[in-house]
């Protein structure tokens, strides 16, 4: 990073992920040494070492800045404070457990810079998930984008781009960060999206499971659709001074 500042910052959630900070760490930085770049590592309460593995990796990357919570608040509590510091002009968000492939941040970057887009949604090919797994994202995403008359491929996906000044000031609420795009929509922006690498956990199990994927996305669907029924429009025709 130079006296310049970044012009991307690279949102990280982290909750019990000691394993694989030090490979993702490690990957983005590589994925982006042409870029002027932070990572801004959120960590949500962890109890397995992952602070102490983040403080101890700011040593060797200059670009590491570290935001522990006081205590587990969820996932959606660590993005807000996470774009809530970062300073780029460009946000990307990305999970801490390497499935989501940094190699891939280019590409959501490139695909806003060229498509004018308020926001990039990655979707995952090619899915390293159980079968299970996989049929609780589907009923998930067709749950959201059902009530939220929306037709984004991979809700789930957390490999996104957005421009800052778009996502400054969205409502939080806890699980909004799976409707980060829609939430942009309802506020005049546009979203496109590009298919993304996904590999298999390498460390650790998931961190989510049944509620969190189909039950808490149809409460959380609805409350969305509650506020874009609700969402003021207007123009106005003229000023007369």
């Amino acid at each position: 990073m130079t006296s310049a500042g970044p012009e991307l910052s690279v949102v990280i959630p982290v909750y019990n992920e000691r394993e694989s900070l030090p490979f993702l760490i490690a990957e983005i930085s590589r994925a982006l040494e042409r870029r002027r770049f932070e990572i801004v590592a959120v960590d949500d309460g962890s109890t397995d070492g992952s602070l102490e593995t983040l403080k101890s990796l700011k040593g060797a990357c200059r670009e590491l800045r570290v935001i522990p919570l006081r205590a587990h608040a969820g996932q959606t509590a660590a993005f807000a404070a996470g774009f809530a510091a970062a300073a780029g002009s460009v946000i990307v968000t990305l999970d801490a457990d390497l499935q989501n492939d940094p190699s891939d941040i280019p590409v959501v970057v490139a695909a806003l810079e060229s498509s004018g887009a308020s926001v990039v949604a990655g979707y995952r090919t090619n899915r390293h998930d159980s079968r299970w797994k996989l049929v609780q994202s589907r009923i998930a995403n067709a749950v959201r984008n059902r009530l939220n008359g929306e037709s984004i491929r991979d809700t789930g996906c957390s490999l996104k781009a957005f421009r800052a000044e778009a996502v400054r000031n969205l409502p939080w609420f806890d699980g909004m960060h799976r409707f980060l795009p829609t939430l942009v929509k309802l506020r005049g922006g546009t979203v496109t999206e590009v298919p993304v690498r996904h590999r298999p956990r390498r460390y650790g199990a998931t961190k989510y499971g049944m509620w969190n994927r189909v039950l808490r996305s149809f409460i959380d669907a609805l409350a969305v659709r509650w506020m874009q029924r609700r969402a003021l429009r207007y123009e106005v025709r003229e000023e007369l001074r």
